[in-house]
């Protein structure tokens, strides 16, 4: 009885790759016809894809080693994640602040999702934490990279430091005149 599940299990499975490998062809197909360079958009999920099966490991062994996969998953699949979205967008500049996704959010992202799936309070606070101080990062970094220095050809461009800093005398003087001269 057992060789004979067995051999079923080995049957699906096979049928299951027979199967992969005709839409997989299908979709070569139809990029080459068509001119659409599927390949642009795909290589990407062989960094995600290893990420999300460090994930899943994590949820399959003791809780210290489970942090260490959760958290190394978390960083490759946001690593993944982001080189996707810049083969979309042709935004390649992006890692000058892309880094701040990568760590500490990933690891946050690990971390938060290995709390809900262990029903563990105490990861699910520290990841979303990580995840938060990490966006904060982010978008600090986004924002100055983008429209003070234009990385992507967007903002201010030659004029965004000299703009930033006199913002920033301004906010320093005002907030001073607040506080009265003489006590500053």
């Amino acid at each position: 009885m057992e060789k004979q599940s067995k051999s079923v299990a080995l049957t699906r499975g096979n049928a299951l790759g027979g199967v992969l490998l005709i839409v997989l062809g299908i979709l070569f197909l139809v990029g080459q016809i068509f001119d659409i360079h599927i390949g642009r958009y795909v290589w990407p999920f062989m960094v995600i894809v290893p990420g999300v099966v460090l994930f899943l490991g994590a949820l399959a062994v003791e809780e210290e080693l489970a942090k260490a996969l959760a958290i190394i998953g978390g960083i490759v699949t946001m690593v993944g994640t982001i080189l996707l979205v810049q083969s979309i967008t042709d935004l390649w500049a992006s890692w000058s602040y892309a880094w701040a996704l990568v760590a500490p959010t990933g690891p946050g992202v690990g971390l938060w999702l290995l709390g809900v799936a262990k029903d563990n309070d105490e990861l699910v606070k520290s990841g979303k934490d990580l995840v938060r101080v990490g966006l904060v990062m982010f978008v600090i970094a986004a924002v100055f990279f983008e429209l003070v220095i234009g990385v992507s050809g967007f903002g201010m461009g030659r004029y965004g430091l000299p703009l930033l800093l006199i913002a920033l005398g301004l906010f320093l003087l005002v907030r001073n005149a607040r506080r009265g001269w003489d006590k500053a």
